[in-house]
Parts: C-alpha cells; sequence; structure tokens
C-alpha cells in the first residue's frame, strides 16, 4: 500500500469504523511503523502525538481494535480502517468519541422497528384508556393476536409469490413491501427484531 507519509510531518489520520455496523469509532493518527505494527499485530496501533510514542489501542484498558481491513483514500493519505472493537472505543467509556450508540443499525428499517415497537406497547394499553388519535392499523393487528398477524404475513407473502410471476416490477415491490413490514410486526409480535435474524445467519455463515 502505497501511503504518503510525507504530507504532515510522517502522519496521517485514520478512521476507524466498526466493521458490522460501519459505524464511525474515533479518529487517530498513525506513521509508518504504527501501520506496520497494525498489519503484523492484527490489532489497530497509533502514534500517540501527545506521548510521542506508539500507542496500541486497548494496551491499558484491554478495549482493543482487532483489524478486519485498511483502505486508502484517493490522495493516499488517509486511512479507513474497519475494525471490530472488544468493548468501548472512547475513554470516557463511550461506544463512539462522539458519544453515539453503537449497536447494529438498520436505517430506515430500524426507525420502523421502533414505529412498531411503540405500537405493541400501545396495544398492550386497555383500550379505553387510549387517545382518539392513538388508533392504528399496527395496534388492530397487535389487539387481535398472533394469529392474525401471522395470518397476514402469510397472505402477503401468497401475493409476493404471485406478482413475482408476473412482469409488474412495481406491484411486486410493493407486495414484497408489504410482506417485509408485517413480517417486521410478527417479529414484534413474537419478541424479536432484525438483529436476532442477521446472528442466525452470520451463526450459518
Amino acid at each position: 500500500m502505497d501511503i504518503d507519509f510525507n504530507k504532515n510531518d510522517g502522519l496521517v489520520p485514520a478512521i476507524i469504523q466498526d466493521a458490522n455496523t460501519q459505524k464511525v469509532l474515533m479518529l487517530g493518527y498513525m506513521n509508518e511503523e504504527a501501520y506496520l505494527k497494525t498489519n503484523s499485530t492484527k490489532r489497530v496501533t497509533f502514534f500517540s502525538r501527545s506521548r510521542q510514542r506508539l500507542w496500541t489501542k486497548g494496551e491499558e484498558s484491554g478495549n482493543f481494535l482487532d483489524l478486519v481491513s485498511i483502505k486508502l483514500d484517493c490522495d493516499k493519505d488517509t486511512l479507513l480502517i474497519q475494525a471490530n472493537p472488544v468493548g468501548p472505543v472512547c475513554h470516557t467509556g463511550t461506544d463512539t468519541c462522539w458519544a453515539e450508540d453503537n449497536s447494529e443499525n438498520f436505517g430506515f428499517l430500524s426507525r420502523l422497528e421502533g414505529i412498531i415497537e411503540s405500537r405493541k406497547k400501545l396495544s398492550q394499553t386497555e383500550p379505553e384508556l387510549r387517545k382518539e388519535n392513538e388508533s392504528s392499523y399496527v395496534v388492530s393487528l397487535f389487539d387481535k393476536g398472533i394469529n392474525k398477524i401471522a395470518q397476514k404475513v402469510g397472505e402477503e407473502a401468497v401475493e409476493t409469490v404471485i406478482e413475482a410471476k408476473d412482469s409488474n416490477d412495481d406491484l411486486f415491490l410493493n407486495e414484497s413491501a408489504d410482506l417485509l413490514f408485517h413480517y417486521l410486526i410478527l417479529l414484534k409480535a413474537k419478541g424479536f427484531g432484525l438483529k436476532d435474524i442477521v446472528k442466525v445467519l452470520e451463526e450459518r455463515h
């Protein structure tokens, strides 16, 4: 890897990203020696500007960064390092140096899971205690119970299969969205989420 260590007094910034969640964890600096040690030990090592020496992340706390990959940017002076963190990354005890949560995130699907979870909690409230604007399709499904929810997943699965056999992509995508939406509801009804399915798939892989 042809890294340009000459632009900034022998140092290049190294952006650390969680290999699984893709969350940016921290920013450090590497000289050539730190880069070589990171590659040889498979644990991310920086050059500490305050201590003026090599510093392996976790050497004191035990919260290492296990190396997965290193990429070089187009100007050859910045590294993107994917790693698996062992414990909190920030010295303050947070997951990242921006005090962000580093749990598995599926973008909009995670937001949708959160909405479905809130509807589930609402369905557990006595109907007479709910406000008028608190009724929704999802709440009504939870009210009807697991059998109805499972039935809806089956119906949407059949409709998706039917559309898959035709050539109308718009209808197929809409039925696929309906299937995924109702499947997320079923997962929540059973007390699970996407992360539980991902875990099973990872174990199979």
